[in-house]
């Protein structure tokens, strides 16, 4: 089934609850604590090595540390952490990034701002706001083209990378139809992504549909609480944030070293 068809079948199935998914959306804005992004945005791994790498991370409210205090404990620190030890570098790591935040408005207000002239690695988090906002599937893709083409003019032969998308499924802020309108609708835009970057040259995306029961069982963790893994009921924890990173991490490598 292609992308098209699964939103229009999404969309047609969904029309009905529309009334529904507003008023428990409102609820839950009220309930979920308004959390700050995390602090002091940009660092540097020092791990006593004789090379280093760039790395800027770009995107939303998860890659902006929402739900933990500084960014070294969110998902850069533990991506930049386990790269430098991984990979046998220092890195030098800077945070782009937006609550709230679509990818069209990252393309019109945060790239225009980097001012980085060079870097040795892009890392992309987005489809949450997309997916809340309910941008459909080919408006998405044209944001992605731009995103990376606005990115390859900055940063010419700098390989760039996306994360999984957000596992809006698991939040438990959101009620059982939201998670089936919202959560469908984000995995389809990550199957669009997947399909534009498939014959682009040093651009890659972690394609891995995050569930918790998965996680749990492989980095031993408890799956029958899954307040653990989030701070509000929709933001990662710091938890969540270092396996998240890790994993980015770990794929980085393995895509690097190909």
């Amino acid at each position: 089934m292609t992308n098209k068809l699964k939103y229009i079948l999404g969309a047609i199935v969904s029309v009905p609850l529309l009334p529904f998914l507003y008023f428990q959306g409102k609820n839950i804005r009220k309930k979920v604590p308004k959390l700050p992004e995390a602090k002091e945005p940009k660092g540097f791994v020092n791990g006593n090595f004789d090379t280093a790498l760039n790395i800027l991370s770009i995107g939303e409210s998860t890659i902006a540390g929402v739900g933990v205090d500084f960014h070294k404990n969110g998902f850069t620190g533990a991506l930049v952490n386990t790269l430098s030890a991984e990979m046998k570098t220092n890195i030098n790591w800077r945070v782009y990034a937006r609550s709230g935040y679509t990818l069209d408005r990252v393309c019109e207000k945060i790239i225009p701002k980097i001012e980085e002239t060079s870097t040795d690695i892009i890392v992309v988090g987005m489809g949450g706001n997309d997916a809340f906002t309910l941008n459909s599937p080919k408006k998405w893709g044209l944001a992605i083209e731009k995103l990376i083409f606005l990115l390859e003019n900055k940063f010419p032969g700098t390989p760039i990378f996306f994360t999984s998308m957000p596992p809006i499924k698991e939040f438990p802020a959101f009620t059982k139809p939201i998670k089936f309108v919202i959560g469908n609708l984000v995995e389809i835009l990550g199957e669009r992504l997947q399909t534009i970057i498939k014959d682009k040259k040093n651009v890659y995306y972690y394609n891995e549909v995050i569930t918790l029961d998965k996680w749990s069982k492989k980095h031993a963790l408890p799956n029958n609480n899954s307040k653990i893994y989030f701070s509000d009921g929709v933001h990662p924890s710091e938890l969540t944030y270092n396996v998240w990173g890790k994993e980015m991490a770990l794929f980085i490598k393995s895509e690097l070293n190909k």
